[in-house]
């Protein structure tokens, strides 16, 4: 699938090499931080609805709804942030898995979310990281993104990732919301070759931290049993 036209280079005349690479710098700056700047802006007490954070995003939307879900996972005290963070993630992950092409929330959710002051703040704190970051991606690889089966590989692993982050293993909330924002970085820079390097790193947290210590199974299996129970 191409790209949205904000995330396009536009087409040369003349100087041809040199106007492209223009396009790519513009295109980054229209690309992840050009889209939190203009979420933070406003009224520092205000908050930023779940349902309005990919309104007009395109094929993007999911990229920004899972960065705003997975804020809540760097609040320093225990039990919160995953508490709060996971089932979100979870949720965001579940409709990749599935094969939606728009995000979707319930009304009581769409109609929370973090305020400005705390995005503007996750902002100044991930800045650098993102000019780092923008140094080495760019839409390349559509496929890794786009294909059905490749976006269900992604919503796997966000799901799983969701849940082992929800979950009350020690010390590891930084470590899995990292990596969820490695997820949503890939897909709002439209970028298949960080998304492979997010599905490789997902599955070895999956492994490590779930699979073998048997967090994960026990989890997958009380939340089967709980939805049996509701079910039936």
């Amino acid at each position: 699938m191409t790209p949205p036209a904000a995330d396009r280079d536009p087409p040369g005349r003349g100087d041809g090499g040199a106007r492209r690479r223009a396009g790519a710098g513009a295109a980054h700056e229209a690309g992840t931080r050009a889209l939190l700047d203009a979420i933070a802006v406003g009224d520092p007490d205000e908050a930023v609805k779940f349902g309005d954070v990919f309104n007009g995003l395109g094929n993007r939307s999911f990229g920004m709804l899972l960065f705003v879900s997975t804020l809540p996972a760097f609040i320093p005290i225990p039990g919160v942030g995953g508490a709060v963070s996971g089932p979100l993630v979870v949720l965001v992950g579940l409709q990749l898995l599935i094969g939606l092409r728009k995000p979707w929330l319930p009304g009581f959710i769409a109609r929370r979310g973090p305020h400005r002051s705390a995005l503007g703040k996750f902002r100044n704190l991930l800045a650098p990281w993102l000019t780092r970051l923008e140094r080495f991606v760019s839409p390349r690889l559509p496929a890794v993104l786009d294909h059905r089966a490749a976006s269900a590989c992604t919503g796997l692993l966000v799901v799983l990732v969701g849940v082992l982050l929800s979950l009350p293993i020690p010390f590891t909330n930084f470590l899995f919301g990292a990596l969820l924002l490695l997820f949503a970085f890939a897909l709002l820079e439209r970028d298949g070759k960080l998304m492979l390097i997010a599905w490789a790193a997902g599955a070895v947290a999956v492994v490590v931290f779930g699979v073998l210590s048997g967090s994960l199974v026990q989890a997958v299996a009380e939340w089967i049993a709980l939805a049996q129970s509701k079910l039936g």
